[in-house]
């Protein structure tokens, strides 16, 4: 399974929501939808700053991460997007291989 992090921030109307179910039940939810899509929710934090809220969730494939992504931004209360993480040893992989590839102006 890949690795994904969603950030996002909620609208306005999705601050209303959240502020009158809590975050408990936002994360439960959040749970649901990540299985239904076949896979796990490693974390979910709320913060403040740039992004609302940060979750790391492991899914089967890009389609169903874009899927996931897609529906949450269609509902209107929430604006997500999503940074496909990599572990060590998929680096460790990246940086053995050879790339035929030259500089601009070289």
């Amino acid at each position: 399974m890949a690795k994904y992090l969603y950030h996002g921030t909620y609208t306005d109307k999705g601050l209303q929501g959240l502020m009158k179910e809590g975050g408990s039940k936002r994360v439960e939810v959040t749970k649901r939808a990540i299985k239904s899509l076949g896979g796990t929710m490693e974390s979910y934090h709320f913060a403040f700053g740039c992004n609302d809220f940060y979750i790391v969730v492991d899914i089967p494939d890009h389609a169903s991460a874009v899927a996931g992504l897609m529906i949450a931004n269609a509902s209107g209360v929430v604006r997500v997007t999503t940074t496909v993480l990599l572990s060590p040893a998929e680096i460790d992989a990246a940086v053995q291989k050879t790339v035929d590839w030259v500089p601009p102006g070289r």
